[in-house]
């Protein structure tokens, strides 16, 4: 309260009682829990009283009226869901923050009917138990070629049980500029230092050659590790030992090689114009023991975390303790099952699994979806906002494909009234959520991760932020 002001009277501001007294007679007790109810109540007068103290309000600006009002909306924001569905129009395809792949519809109907009772570990056939793993142990050994495979519940965990199975106690050599580190700020040495391993480091940032890992061999030596450095990349006075050398080498020695590829592609993405990344199937190929990656990133699946490789290597992981403390979870195991049937035929895995599918739209075909959607836009926003169609770039993002541009279209949105923050903010805020970015001073929302089924919502949302009447579905 300023110094010098009278202090304010709080005779006249409405009880707690009184307040519930009104909501319980528009309802509110019978659509929400009476304790919310209370809450709300009590915090809706608190923040009346907090408003008089400070001087921001006069009591007679304080009506049952405004404080129900209060409390509904209150009321509302705590009783929708958290984890929401969300709206993509960034441009990053594999956004971390927005739960990185988005499932394909065969995906999103296995968890629909795995989240009752399911048949998850147990033999329909002869009635006893069975091991989840089956679901995707045979899936994965046909289209990986492995000869054993594994399925946890991420890949740092994959990683972590590969370690902890195969080298606890014991040196594990991986090259300096391959001690990458994941979102989240989780390293590889720590992950290493967790498992119980003992961490050798090989040659230098830059450069590692098989001579390096070669000269670091020891006794204790339990495992030679490789990094794809898929979440960066390095360019210029470069060079690494492919996975195929340290194979050799670690028959030699008699030393097992663990390959964590991190994003892990199924398919060779130069078949529809994309940079190389290597795939899972040639890790395997080159024969290494085990090889680890996410199954949410470039397979388009699930959080998951995928182990295939030799029998003998995935059987000790498969044994060590640590399996049941990170194994996967059932809707995981459904969506990952069904995602991986698609990729027996790889052209439905292009066009079915969304991830794929929007890393490889055209820039002719994103055009003509921009101008599809700014004629849906124009008679709903007005003279709110100027519309025009704008070349962009989108990325592939969740640590896959580091550094690589995506031509892309944009609906480029110049507010007239408003700032584009308060745009920004009323489609993060509607439900659902839209989310965009902003450059130049325009919103721009990006075609290549917006979904046939995103614009009639979309559409609705830009209506609100502009503030008019929202034009019935197209």
């Amino acid at each position: 309260m300023p110094a010098g002001a009278e202090r304010p009277s709080f005779r006249r501001l409405p009880s707690v009682e009184r307040l519930l007294q009104h909501l319980e007679a528009s309802g509110a007790l019978g659509r929400h829990p009476r304790r919310l109810v209370v809450a709300c109540a009590r915090e809706a007068v608190e923040q009346a009283r907090r408003r008089l103290i400070e001087g921001r309000t006069v009591p007679d600006e304080i009506t049952v009226d405004a404080l129900a009002a209060q409390a509904e909306a209150l009321l509302a924001e705590r009783s929708a869901p958290s984890l929401d569905r969300a709206i993509n129009a960034t441009g990053i395809v594999i956004h971390t923050n927005l739960g990185r792949a988005p499932l394909a519809p065969a995906a999103r109907a296995a968890v629909a009917a795995a989240a009752g009772y399911a048949v998850l570990e147990i033999d329909r056939a002869s009635g006893a138990r069975g091991s989840r793993q089956s679901h995707v142990r045979g899936l994965l050994r046909e289209l990986t070629g492995a000869e054993a495979a594994l399925a946890v519940n991420n890949n740092a965990a994959a990683v972590l049980l590969a370690l902890a199975a195969l080298a606890r106690g014991r040196a594990a050599i991986v090259s300096r500029g391959e001690l990458v580190e994941i979102g989240g700020s989780f390293r590889m040495p720590d992950v290493m230092a967790a498992s119980g391993c003992r961490l050798v480091e090989v040659g230098t940032t830059n450069k590692t050659y098989l001579a390096d890992y070669e000269a670091a061999l020891t006794p204790e030596t339990a495992l030679l590790v490789k990094v794809h450095r898929s979440n960066f990349a390095m360019r210029g006075f470069v060079h690494e030992t492919s996975p195929a050398e340290l194979v050799a080498l670690g028959r030699r020695a008699g030393v097992p090689v663990l390959f964590d590829m991190g994003s892990g592609a199924f398919v060779d993405l130069r078949a529809r114009g994309l940079p190389a990344e290597p795939t899972v199937q040639a890790a395997v190929a080159a024969g290494c023991d085990v090889v680890t990656f996410s199954g949410d990133k470039l397979l388009g699946g699930p959080q998951a975390g995928l182990l295939v490789g030799r029998e003998a290597a995935i059987a000790r992981i498969r044994a060590h303790p640590l399996a049941r403390a990170v194994r996967i979870d059932k809707l995981d195991l459904a969506a990952l099952e069904a995602t991986l049937r698609l990729y027996r035929d790889p052209d439905r895995a292009w066009e079915e699994i969304p991830v794929l599918r929007m890393l490889s739209r055209t820039q002719e075909e994103l055009r003509r979806a921009a101008h599809d959607l700014v004629a849906r836009l124009a008679p709903v926003i007005g003279e709110a906002a100027a519309l025009a169609v704008q070349p962009t770039v989108s990325e592939s993002g969740g640590g896959a494909l580091p550094g690589v541009e995506l031509p892309s279209f944009a609906v480029a949105i110049a507010p007239r009234r408003d700032r584009v923050e308060a745009w920004e903010r009323r489609l993060r805020r509607h439900t659902p959520p839209v989310f965009a970015r902003i450059a130049d001073d325009r919103l721009l929302l990006d075609l290549r991760t917006l979904a046939p089924e995103d614009l009639a919502p979309l559409v609705a949302a830009l209506a609100a932020a502009a503030g008019q009447p929202a034009a019935p579905p197209a």
